[in-house]
């Protein structure tokens, strides 16, 4: 994959190869993310933010992340506020706004706009979740937070065991990250849905034709026992037909420290894409896991700067000129991870 000035849309356009360049680009972004030193690599540079769907960890950690890098951001949160509200259309507003940017990040509701999008833009634009489709920047740092967290094992994610929970049809993330998983070997997956929120067959298809052992379950306590990670999932009530529809899953697979104890080996990973649902109805990852040393969520979130980081950087050029334009911290920082 030649990352310079692609879009990124799908996680399809991903080898095992180009998943590796990103990592290792965001293992050297480290230290930029840690505060530990500044680079204004990308000084003068605009990023604009185009987000048509609620977001707070994509949408800031995508801005942080182009600030960490030393350019500027524009932001659009709704598209009342931009003149889609008017009629316009997404060509017109890709060549508009391509004109103003050097790179757009785009989440919009529906399934496919962001590539009509990318198609019209006349500089790179990297999808931030399109509807119930994809999202790779969430599936590349879930990979990533797992490589991460697997090494500190003396694993590798060739060979893992993982259980995805909860709603496995409209989640996203969870779609982008199994199309990421099927570039590697020898992974046994333990998908734990209600029936009628099953992981869509052609993703379950891809996974067995990648050599996978794929099995489902409907009760979570048997199974999510002997797995090295636990990917729990929201209820993504935003796309169901009606709220009634969606008030009948919330809450049926809850992770609580109890159940993780009975059920988990002790240094089974919990991950979540964010953001969990804390409300009394659902708390499908309890606040009692909260200080377990297993709990990786919010190791994940921090993950997701190092490759959004990684991602501008491969897009517009400048890996290697990252180091070039370093200079000290100018203020007292210390950001601990946990």
């Amino acid at each position: 994959m030649n990352f310079v000035g692609a879009h990124i849309i799908s996680v399809d356009q991903f080898d095992r190869a180009a998943a590796d360049r990103v990592f290792e680009v965001a293992d050297k972004m480290q230290p930029y993310a840690m505060r530990n030193r500044i680079t204004r690599v990308l000084q003068g540079a605009i990023l604009s933010n185009m987000f048509f769907e609620p977001s707070t960890r994509t949408r800031v950690s995508f801005g942080s992340a182009f600030n960490l890098l030393g350019g500027e951001v524009r932001e659009t949160t709704e598209a009342k506020s931009s003149s889609l509200a008017k009629g316009e259309s997404l060509y017109d507003t890709a060549r508009v706004l391509s004109g103003y940017s050097d790179v757009i990040v785009m989440r919009h509701p529906d399934a496919g706009s962001v590539a009509k999008f990318a198609e019209a833009s006349r500089v790179p634009v990297i999808n931030g979740g399109d509807g119930p489709n994809e999202h790779p920047s969430q599936a590349l740092l879930d990979l990533y937070t797992m490589r991460t967290e697997i090494a500190a094992q003396g694993q590798s994610i060739d060979g893992l065991s993982i259980a995805l929970i909860g709603d496995l049809r409209y989640g996203r993330a969870v779609h982008s990250l199994c199309k990421l998983l099927c570039l590697y070997d020898n992974i046994r997956l333990h998908l734990i849905s209600p029936q009628e929120l099953a992981l869509p067959g052609d993703i379950v298809a891809l996974l067995k034709i990648a050599g996978h052992e794929v099995r489902q379950y409907t009760d979570m306590a048997e199974g999510i026992g002997g797995v090295d990670i636990l990917y729990v999932t929201r209820t993504q009530e935003e796309r169901f037909p009606s709220q009634q529809e969606a008030d009948r899953y919330r809450g049926l697979f809850r992770l609580n420290q109890a159940i993780y104890t009975q059920n988990c080996a002790p240094n089974t990973v919990i991950m979540h894409p964010l953001p969990r649902d804390s409300r009394a109805q659902a708390q499908e990852l309890d606040d009692d896991l909260n200080q377990n040393p297993n709990l990786a969520i919010f190791r994940q979130t921090d993950n997701g700067m190092l490759i959004r980081m990684a991602l501008f950087a491969l897009v517009l050029d400048v890996v290697d000129q990252v180091d070039n334009f370093a200079q000290p911290v100018t203020w007292f920082t210390d950001k601990r991870h946990g």
